[in-house]
């Protein structure tokens, strides 16, 4: 395939070198001031769709501090049912969401899902019983559960797959963000206890659904299908943007009739074997951030802080993890590693829960969180971009996708009945499961770098007998043309693993 383009509708500077292997393709000023604008106008508008998607996912935890559970009467058993029964809804809905969000269009259903939310949450501040909390947590789970999902899946269309890893962190951060927040948030509006009849913790839900009503609505002016319906930047930006999608992976070309939706593409991504190892990464790091996110408040609560304390001292853990999540990011972009940053991060995590198991101070206890809460949030963003550079072409990397946050939501579901108020406040138990699990990501994500290592040399080996059936007497594309590029996607003998 001729990777050679002539671009004269933009200026000279703008002129793009390619070269058969990425790693050597010279990016120029042009096309970083184009990637720069699409930072600037689509990051924001994704960072907070996901800051106020985790922010009214989670903060049923500090809800519950504020005084949920004992209002409604709640034992630890119906609380914990409360929480699991927004995953089952949540996880039906990521896959059928991403292979709709093409045919929706983004700027119709992202914007759509966030104003439901709001709604939803709204109503989850006027609950008065144990069932009708129930309800609301399914209705819940089901508007929230395509967000993530289709924010990745949606971003990997915009930027390169060496740009995707700080990209996603600039979003997913905003989940660490938003425990720093609604922190002290939560501790602000408590005291609004009373006003109109409503309790502190009602407020909370009230106040968040409302705003996330607002911004859904504010949205629909905001959100682009593609690049080419980017009003913010020009023609020859669009056509540099598109000339780097189609470089990095030839088949995102746009409107080609092959490129249709095939269950044989959902079947490809389930067997896949780097697929299936990041999806048990993605479970096993489910469990212990969703552990951090929805019981933070009440950890810090069982080691002697008061109700207001636990809500304010939460906020430090988080923020580390803003700045940790967006550092670790950066670098595995810059040097285009997504191995080395997963462990150094999932190894904080284990010093963390080590140092929580082995500390006799409640100060000491709260400190180790500060290692804890970083070295489980800042490696998924690095594996959701590992998850998406590794799965073309368009289906087969919406299910991946799909699939990886599918494994969260199954571990937060075991998170959610891994802490028991009575084991507090060190839930040894639960701790040594999490030290565990984090030991076990590190592993796994060798093994997948040796499974990709060894899928690439395979590959060189079989470039001729795999490109055979695209390669015809008459066709010059040594690489079997775009047509292979669609049928093999990362099987592709061209196409380069990211590890």
């Amino acid at each position: 395939m001729d990777t050679s383009f002539v671009v004269s509708q933009v200026e000279k500077d703008s002129a793009i070198e390619l070269s058969h292997t990425p790693k050597q393709r010279i990016i120029t000023a042009a096309e970083k001031r184009a990637v720069r604008k699409l930072d600037y106008s689509i990051i924001p508008v994704m960072t907070m769709f996901y800051l106020l998607s985790f922010l009214d996912r989670a903060n049923i935890g500090n809800a519950r501090v504020a005084g949920l559970q004992k209002a409604l009467g709640l034992t630890d058993h119906q609380y914990q049912v409360c929480i699991t029964v927004s995953y089952v809804p949540y996880i039906a809905a990521e896959l059928p969401s991403n292979l709709l969000l093409r045919w929706v269009g983004p700027h119709l259903l992202m914007p759509t899902i966030l104003t439901a939310w709001g709604v939803v949450i709204t109503l989850q501040g006027l609950v008065s019983s144990y069932a009708g909390l129930v309800v609301v947590r399914v209705i819940l789970g089901l508007t929230e559960g395509p967000m993530f999902p289709g924010i990745v899946l949606y971003l990997s269309g915009f930027y390169t797959r060496g740009d995707l890893s700080l990209r996603i962190a600039l979003f997913f951060s905003s989940g660490s963000l938003s425990g720093a927040f609604s922190g002290l948030l939560a501790a602000a509006i408590q005291n609004m206890d009373g006003i109109g009849g409503r309790p502190g913790w009602a407020w909370i839900f009230i106040l968040e659904g409302l705003f996330s009503v607002l911004m859904g609505l504010i949205s629909f002016f905001f959100v682009p299908s593609t690049p080419a319906d980017c009003k913010f930047l020009t023609p020859s930006e669009k056509l540099l943007i598109k000339t780097q999608l189609e470089y990095d992976r030839p088949s995102v070309t746009p409107n080609i009739p092959s490129d249709k939706f095939s269950f044989r593409e959902i079947l490809r991504s389930l067997t896949s074997t780097h697929v299936l190892i990041i999806f048990v990464v993605f479970f096993l790091g489910g469990v212990t951030l969703y552990g951090m996110a929805l019981f933070l408040p009440s950890i810090i609560n069982q080691l002697g802080f008061s109700p207001i304390q636990s809500q304010l001292l939460s906020v430090g853990p988080f923020a580390t993890a803003f700045f940790v999540t967006l550092l670790s990011a950066y670098l595995s972009d810059k040097y285009q590693n997504r191995v080395i940053p997963s462990v150094i991060i999932s190894t904080f995590a284990v010093a963390g829960f080590t140092l929580y198991l082995r500390s006799t101070s409640k100060f000491t206890a709260y400190g180790s969180l500060f290692l804890t809460v970083p070295g489980v949030y800042a490696i998924a963003p690095i594996s959701a971009a590992w998850m998406a550079n590794n799965s073309e072409p368009y289906f087969r990397r919406a299910t991946s996708i799909a699939l990886g946050v599918v494994g969260t939501n199954a571990g937060g579901i075991l998170s959610t009945w891994r802490f028991p108020t009575k084991e507090g406040p060190r839930f040894t138990k639960t701790t040594i499961m999490d030290l565990t699990f984090s030991v076990l990501v590190i592993v796994l994500v060798f093994v997948n770098a040796a499974v990709l290592h060894h899928k690439s040399q395979k590959k060189r080996r079989l470039r001729t007998k795999l490109l055979a059936p695209y390669v015809h007497d008459d066709e010059k594309e040594s690489d079997g043309g775009l047509k292979a590029w669609i049928e093999l996607g990362d099987r592709h003998p061209d196409f380069v693993y990211s590890y």
